[in-house]
């Protein structure tokens, strides 16, 4: 009897044991699946993590706003979405951490679409920009190839993708900081030769006309293109606001809206804008 009672106890237990892992197992899927675009109309408002040292796509004008050609795209998504828009500034070192974190719903922040990213963000497609790999530096170094920055200290940006691949491939020394500006003034200071960045930000730092650029240049022949992609949650990435963003940057493209925000923002076009708008509209 008492062997009888104890399978049968035994039983029950494992019964409500498989039960319990049921329903764990169901409120976890549905935790993982949130709607995450649901909870953007609910609150009313949508937070974009966004660049505000990288002119023109994103940064402070006079009067203190947050200003650029990503400003103008989260602010467009807010609008189709029919709320508010939040604006967050956000480094290369820390914008997929704070989207992982829930910190923020989306990130338009020159973010480029890398395999390792892949595996942390999820990666919008089709791509909105991309950018390749550069430096600035004194006209009178007269640099003519990568080869002449090995050994030499070069500025950089914390958490860059072409940071590990130029160390590797040219050996320099970099010296990493936590923005643009502390790189830009380290530059200017003369703690590096060169600053290493994406070539889309000298292209405009170079033709914005300000005296304090006028001795330098971008030397070398631009490497490693990458395309540039909005960010979301890898758990958004095929929901509804994984969806929803697919569907506005094709529609970006087709319309040839980015075109326009380049001229908008003084930007020299990008062949890849152009081949975008030929392929898809």
């Amino acid at each position: 009897m008492l062997r009888m009672a104890n399978d049968g106890r035994s039983a029950g237990w494992k019964t409500i044991g498989w039960a319990l892992v049921a329903m764990l197992a169901f409120t976890g899927g549905a935790f993982a699946q949130t709607d995450t675009m649901a909870k953007i109309k609910e609150k009313g408002v949508i937070v974009v993590g966004v660049k505000n040292d990288y002119r023109p796509w994103g940064f402070v004008d006079p009067s203190g706003q947050i200003v650029g050609l990503e400003i103008d795209m989260a602010k467009e998504v807010a609008q189709r979405l029919g709320v508010k828009v939040e604006m967050i500034p956000v480094t290369a070192a820390n914008r997929m951490e704070f989207l992982q974190q829930g910190r923020i719903d989306l990130v338009i922040a020159t973010m480029g679409d890398t395999a390792a990213r892949r595996k942390v963000v999820g990666m919008v497609e089709p791509n909105y920009y991309a950018g390749a790999t550069n430096v600035m530096a004194k006209k009178s170094y007269a640099l003519k190839n990568w080869t002449d920055l090995k050994g030499k200290k070069v500025c950089a940006v914390q958490g860059a993708y072409y940071n590990k691949r130029a160390t590797d491939l040219y050996s320099m020394d970099l010296v990493t900081f936590p923005a643009v500006p502390e790189a830009f003034n380290a530059l200017q200071q003369g703690a590096c030769i060169a600053f290493i960045f994406d070539d889309t930000l000298f292209q405009s730092t170079l033709s914005a006309g300000d005296a304090r650029w006028a001795d330098y240049e971008m030397p070398l022949k631009s490497e490693d293109p990458s395309p540039w992609a909005v960010g979301v949650r890898l758990a958004d990435l095929d929901a509804p606001f994984g969806k929803f963003m697919k569907d506005i940057s094709v529609e970006w493209h087709k319309t040839g809206k980015l075109l326009d925000l380049e001229r908008k923002w003084g930007i020299k076009e990008s062949p890849f804008l152009r081949e975008m708008n030929t392929k898809l509209k």
